[in-house]
């Protein structure tokens, strides 16, 4: 009893069997009681139709007419004068019938007749009684006798029908609850393997997802799993192997150059630019470890974000105040443009992380004489932040992929411009843990736009 079809199958059955009897019994009773009661009015009618006959001649030659007319019938009449005495039958009257007669001394039986004997399971006759009535006076009486054996014999025979329908119902629906169950279970079987497969790294799954019911919407969804499943898998591993090439390249410089500082033959100058290289590899490992650890925080949800009020345009003076240097060392113009009045509700230390992230990036694709600008702008509640840079932009193509993990416009990974690839992707959570987007606008030849919108505070 372990196989799910097995235990729907019996389940089904058992309920559809029950049913079926259920139905079966009221129709079979239903059936039995309408046979029952058309041959009993139909006793009372032919015994009031004689009544009527012999009320208009109640004469013995009538009374023999009216007893000839039952003699071959199934039915027998017996004719009795107002004190019960027999004076006329169709038949020979037996002791079950005299009995019968001899048991109802009723003075004013109902006009219409009246059921006298319904006991068809027992007894040998079912009886019914009409009064010969003339000027309110009762001349007479009608006795009206049916066999019940004949009745029986038309129960049996509907009882053995009943049965072999029952029989062929059974199987029936036996067979039919096989069907189902076993339409119902396989798909679920094949949904089992499917995981079953997907537990062990197989994601090449095929389901049934043509259905259109709650099936069809499991393997639907099953599918959809192994698909994110296989494209985590794929995701994981390019990572991975990102993160091995991040991690080989300063640390092969680091290794290099400490190499080299072990030769004597060094002078001052070289000693002193291999100890910067050192410095800046060590700066990139640093920040790629730091990168890697809240890429995990965000994932495990320990990201916190403590906000507080802060006016926005003395922040981001102050977050561009870190890089002056740059700019005037690459000779580019920052400039910051904002409503002194702007309130802001943001963890400091995070938004600041998002900035110099944006800055850093504006700063890196800045060639000659250009500009790097940050610009608000308050719209109702809205407030948008754009930092904007005139470099070489980006292809449209590649605006949707900006925001993976350690997915890289340049390819070559240059230690002048080859960030780590983290930060955008740790940008864009920052932001939308605060209730705001971070979106992207950039034309190649042009430059690009990073646009922040937040809820201001009133």
């Amino acid at each position: 009893m372990k196989s799910l079809s097995v235990k729907l199958s019996v389940l089904f059955l058992i309920f559809v069997i029950l049913l079926e009897s259920i139905l079966f019994f009221f129709l079979y009773v239903g059936i039995v009681s309408e046979q029952i009661y058309t041959e009993t009015e139909d006793l009372k009618v032919r015994g009031r139709s004689h009544s009527n006959v012999l009320e208009k001649n109640f004469d013995a030659v009538t009374i023999k007419h009216v007893a000839l007319m039952e003699t071959e019938a199934a039915t027998v009449i017996v004719v009795t004068d107002e004190n019960n005495s027999i004076i006329e039958n169709s038949n020979p009257v037996v002791n079950s019938m005299q009995q019968i007669i001899d048991n109802n001394q009723k003075e004013f039986p109902h006009p219409e007749g009246e059921i006298v004997e319904a006991r068809w399971r027992s007894e040998p006759y079912l009886a019914t009684l009409s009064p010969i009535e003339s000027n309110g006076e009762v001349l007479g009486y009608i006795y009206m006798f049916l066999p019940t054996d004949i009745i029986r014999s038309r129960v049996q025979n509907l009882t053995s029908q009943f049965m072999l329908g029952g029989l062929f119902a059974v199987i029936l629906t036996m067979i039919t609850v096989v069907f189902l169950s076993h339409s119902i279970t396989q798909p679920l079987i094949r949904m089992k393997e499917a995981t079953k497969k997907m537990s062990t790294g197989f994601h090449h799954i095929e389901l049934d997802i043509e259905r259109d019911d709650e099936l069809g919407d499991l393997s639907r969804s099953i599918q959809k799993l192994s698909d994110d499943l296989e494209r985590i898998k794929k995701d994981r591993n390019k990572f991975l192997s990102d993160i091995s090439h991040e991690l080989r390249t300063p640390l092969t410089y680091i290794k290099g150059y400490a190499d080299i500082l072990k030769r004597p033959n060094l002078t001052d100058s070289q000693h002193a630019e291999y100890v910067t290289i050192l410095q800046e590899e060590s700066i990139r490992v640093t920040t790629l470890v730091t990168d890697l650890f809240d890429l995990a925080k965000m994932d495990q949800n320990e990201f916190l974000i403590k906000k507080e009020k802060i006016e926005l345009c003395t922040f981001l003076h102050e977050v561009a105040a870190k890089f002056r240097g740059i700019a005037k060392e690459k000779n580019v113009t920052l400039n910051v443009r904002c409503d002194h009045q702007i309130i802001l509700f943001v963890d400091p230390q995070r938004f600041s992380q998002v900035l110099i992230n944006l800055l850093d990036n504006a700063f890196k694709h800045s060639q000659g004489t250009s500009t790097v600008n940050v610009d608000v702008i308050k719209t109702g509640d809205e407030v948008e932040i754009y930092v904007s840079d005139e470099g070489q932009g980006i292809p449209s193509e590649e605006l949707p992929l900006i925001w993976d993990r350690l997915y890289r416009v340049d390819k070559s990974r240059s230690r002048s411009t080859g960030g780590s690839g983290l930060g955008l992707t740790i940008a864009k959570e920052i932001v939308e843990q605060h209730g705001g987007t971070i979106r992207v606008e950039s034309k190649l030849g042009i430059g690009t736009t990073f646009i922040i919108s937040l809820k201001g505070v009133k």
